[in-house]
């Protein structure tokens, strides 16, 4: 599970992240985001992107992450940790990542084919 740092009365956020699961079309979709994003807009000219609690719900660490990426068929990753760890596992190519002021973006679709 995840586990919460304390410095100096402060809570730090390390290995943390918010996400959310859902079941489209018979694959895992997930989202995940890296914790200290929520509640923040990111803008850059006309694009907005806002990174709610609201939409990324539940908080898991970093195992539970790690076994989401493995397990997924789409996922919508933000933030330098997430992007981070799934170029990591070779799941993409860092040409993959789009950075909107500076936070890295990074969409996943797994193609399996079964003959």
């Amino acid at each position: 599970m995840w586990s919460e740092v304390t410095y100096k009365g402060q809570v730090r956020l390390a290995d943390m992240y918010y996400s959310r699961s859902i079941q489209y079309q018979g694959s895992l979709m997930i989202n995940i985001c890296d914790a200290e994003l929520i509640g923040s807009r990111i803008r850059e000219g006309n694009l907005e992107v806002e990174i709610s609690k609201d939409y990324f719900h539940e908080r898991i660490g970093e195992e539970d992450a790690i076994a989401l990426l493995r397990s997924c068929s789409i996922a919508n990753l933000v933030g330098k940790r997430i992007v981070a760890k799934a170029l990591e596992m070779r799941l993409a190519s860092p040409h993959s990542v789009r950075y909107i002021n500076g936070v890295p973006f990074l969409m996943l679709f797994k193609f399996v084919h079964t003959y």
